[in-house]
């Protein structure tokens, strides 16, 4: 897959302006109560071992959890990625350039709302999973408060979620079991508008409450 076909596979390939990914990683920078709430769910299901990151982005997650590998089709957000210590491949979730069974756990961030092809990205995951290899999904919950307000394409202040699909954490969980994924847990956070948040927040077993939900099956 050439460099023009991986671009044009991801719903945003804007985020191969320099002015826009800027804007992108500094939304970690004003948002650090959320940014943090978000790591500390992780961190509740985070596996050992060979890990990837399928939508790395600027590494912002990838790098403070020790992902090791990390692939994007938006070749100015890898450039951050790489430069924060993650190894990188221009790459798409659909079409992973790695061989069958090589990872012990693969992370999408956000990163399913914004692929083409969803449900290809979750097959290619199970295909690089080893045997009992961890899938984990972080996710804006369609169903809460602030993914009725993302699902608004046009709001003002929300630019990067004009063109996702966002998911209900039953919805995911749904298509991870039919292709065979079992021993679910979630985790959610931001019980409040990032912007508002004066403290961090600690994650909450389960889903229904917090704007933002981690998912961990096994393979």
């Amino acid at each position: 897959m050439n460099e023009k076909n991986v671009i044009n596979t991801y719903r945003y390939s804007d985020f191969n302006k320099e002015e826009l990914v800027k804007k992108y990683d500094n939304w970690y920078k004003r948002n650090r109560f959320a940014y943090i709430s978000e790591i500390n769910a992780i961190k509740k299901i985070m596996p050992k071992g060979l890990g990837l990151e399928v939508g790395v982005g600027t590494g912002r997650f990838a790098s403070v959890l020790n992902v090791h590998f990390g692939i994007d089709p938006a070749r100015q957000t890898l450039k951050i990625a790489h430069q924060r210590g993650v190894k990188v491949a221009l790459a798409v979730g659909e079409n992973l350039p790695f061989k069958d069974e090589i990872f012990d756990y693969l992370m999408m961030i956000i990163s399913l709302s914004f692929l083409k092809n969803p449900k290809r990205a979750l097959l290619e995951a199970n295909r690089v999973l080893r045997q009992e290899g961890k899938i984990i999904i972080g996710m804006v919950d369609k169903n809460s408060f602030l993914g009725k307000l993302y699902q608004n394409k046009g709001v003002k202040g929300y630019p990067f979620y004009r063109k996702a699909t966002l998911f209900s954490p039953s919805e995911v969980i749904g298509s991870l079991e039919e292709l065979g994924f079992k021993i679910f847990k979630t985790y959610q956070t931001i019980f409040d508008f990032p912007e508002k948040l004066k403290n961090i927040q600690q994650p909450k077993e389960g889903y229904g409450k917090g704007s933002f939900v981690v998912i961990i099956a096994e393979r």
